[in-house]
């Protein structure tokens, strides 16, 4: 019976490698999908990764039908999967028809994406995929906050300092130069303090009390900035 699964995780936690992963496997068993995304930080119609993988996709627009898109490839021959990358920003109408897809067509769904944003709070997308999914898999590989605690919260930062306040897309990178958004993966202590890795590190250059011996530099920790971006 065909299933629509979410997989969630923070930034860095390897959603884009999974999902390119899932679609090597099933290619290799002889079954046939579509690959879609939407605002890959490697540009319109791609799927990437941080470890340099790629494969192209079908860029999901606000216009963009499953159903649709389905029916229009079922034509040419047996459809067997999706692979959704970047799933928090579709529309929760399009996670609606990617349900139906599933239950409808037998199509099996795999989603890929982030569950909150940089100001903790659910993305449509997301939510509704939770609200829906028939299964939701949370990653168990585990970004790191800068302290070494497991990161459960997502960051926007310009110039190494956390901002909450913002419209609640914006495509980034943390290889972001000065003025521009990046993003870091934070614990939810940090995140709640606002305390980033860039702000921590200033705190113990100047000798401050932002960086605690369990915090940073003198338990040992990098406290430089990691690569990291909202759509992981």
């Amino acid at each position: 019976m065909a299933e629509l699964v979410f997989f969630s995780g923070t930034m860095d936690s390897g959603k884009s490698t999974l999902a390119l992963q899932v679609d090597h496997n099933h290619r290799a068993r002889g079954r046939r999908g579509l690959l879609f995304t939407r605002d890959d930080r490697a540009g319109a119609d791609t799927i990437s990764s941080r470890l340099g993988l790629r494969r192209p996709a079908r860029e999901v627009t606000e216009q963009t039908d499953f159903e649709a898109e389905v029916a229009r490839a079922a034509a040419q021959g047996p459809l067997d999967y999706l692979v959704c990358d970047e799933a928090q920003f579709y529309r929760p109408a399009q996670v609606e028809q990617l349900a139906r897809v599933v239950d409808e067509a037998g199509v099996d769904v795999y989603a890929f994406g982030i569950t909150s944003d940089f100001r903790t709070r659910l993305f449509p997308g997301s939510a509704r995929l939770v609200e829906l999914a028939d299964r939701v898999q949370v990653l168990q590989v585990e970004a790191l906050c800068w302290c070494g605690a497991r990161a459960t919260h997502n960051a926007r930062t310009v110039d190494g300092t956390m901002v909450v306040e913002g419209e609640q897309v914006v495509v980034g990178d943390v290889a972001a130069h000065a003025g521009e958004v990046g993003y870091e993966v934070l614990c939810r202590r940090h995140h709640m303090r606002r305390e980033t890795a860039a702000v921590a590190g200033r705190a113990a250059a100047a000798g401050g009390a932002g960086a605690r011996p369990a915090d940073g530099a003198a338990a040992g920790v990098d406290l430089r900035e990691g690569a990291a971006r909202t759509p992981a």
